[in-house]
């Protein structure tokens, strides 16, 4: 494949259109493998995604491998693509999937890894647009159609069937109302909280419904009426949950463990508490959770400098 990249990736001027593959040093996750199945449109999680790979590699030891949408016809990367998401295979080894995707319609073979993966009891991290990762507008006759985020056989989609939500609204104003997290009353102790403070970030609050299963809110979000940290709340919106646990229980009658966040802009993995939070959130969905640190070390390998959120064009 052609040496390419859409985007910053942490620093690297150029990347091989393929997995990208971390192998964990020394710590609780060594012998574990994260694969981040990544491909959304908006936020950039090819930024985001591999920089929380390198993090957890190096300094939890676990091996993480990230896919990358790529486009067919010129071999690159490419997060406009929609119908390619290579290297899914590595789901059949792997101990914990991370989602972050938006409105993807893979080809069969590829949403059978998914979907293996979902159905065999093994737990799921998922990321703001992963509440709608399917949207089948021009293979409705796929056997996965039914896990469109809209308009298919199971309500909701993939998104609510297993993660307790689909995509509804923006509650805060997209890119002027940012979130101040809070713990859910009575979650202040929760093991995904530990050495949690301070949670603030672009993103804005989405509309939650009601959350499907046995989900259990850990986070709140607040409305804030600017994109600084120290804006007041916006009191005339209501707090949503921004974070939240659940179980799934698939084909293979085994449950998993599941925990989502609606949060995950780029911008908000500048923010400790957040990827604390979601580093936290790994261990806690291994059932890892009494190994999780008084304060897990979540500083950055490498730069970090996110690139501006928003829609792209398409590659010629």
């Amino acid at each position: 494949m052609r040496v390419a990249v859409l985007g910053l990736l942490i620093g690297l001027a150029a990347q091989a259109a393929g997995p990208l593959v971390y192998e964990g040093k020394r710590g609780p996750g060594k012998g574990k493998h994260i694969v981040f199945v990544v491909g959304d449109q908006e936020y950039r999680s090819e930024e985001s995604m591999p920089a929380m790979a390198r993090i957890l590699a190096e300094h939890h030891g676990f091996k993480c491998t990230v896919l990358l949408p790529v486009n067919p016809a010129t071999g690159e990367v490419d997060i406009n693509t929609l119908d390619n998401l290579p290297g899914l295979e590595a789901l059949r080894t792997a101990d914990l999937m991370v989602m972050f995707l938006r409105w993807l319609e893979l080809p069969d073979a590829q949403m059978k890894e998914i979907l293996d993966y979902t159905n065999s009891g093994r737990p799921i991290v998922a990321l703001r647009t992963s509440t709608h990762p399917f949207n089948y507008r021009q293979r409705k006759d796929s056997p996965y159609a039914r896990y469109t985020w809209r308009g298919g056989a199971i309500e909701g989609g993939y998104g609510r069937l297993v993660f307790g939500e689909t995509w509804v609204s923006h509650h805060g104003a997209h890119q002027k109302e940012s979130t101040r997290a809070v713990p859910a009353p009575g979650m202040e102790k929760h093991p995904i909280l530990k050495g949690v403070r301070d949670i603030w970030g672009p993103s804005d609050v989405y509309t939650i419904t009601t959350l499907s299963g046995d989900s259990k809110p850990i986070l709140m979000g607040q409305v804030l009426t600017s994109m600084e940290p120290a804006s007041p709340v916006n009191t005339a919106k209501k707090e949503m949950p921004v974070a939240w646990t659940k179980s799934y229980t698939g084909e293979s009658g085994k449950t998993a463990r599941i925990f989502t966040t609606t949060m995950g802009h780029v911008g908000d993995f500048e923010n400790e508490g957040f990827r604390r939070l979601v580093a936290n959130a790994c261990y806690w969905a291994l059932g890892m959770e009494k190994k999780i640190p008084a304060r897990s070390r979540v500083d950055f390998v490498g730069p970090y400098q996110p690139s501006p959120i928003g829609m792209r064009k398409r590659n010629p």
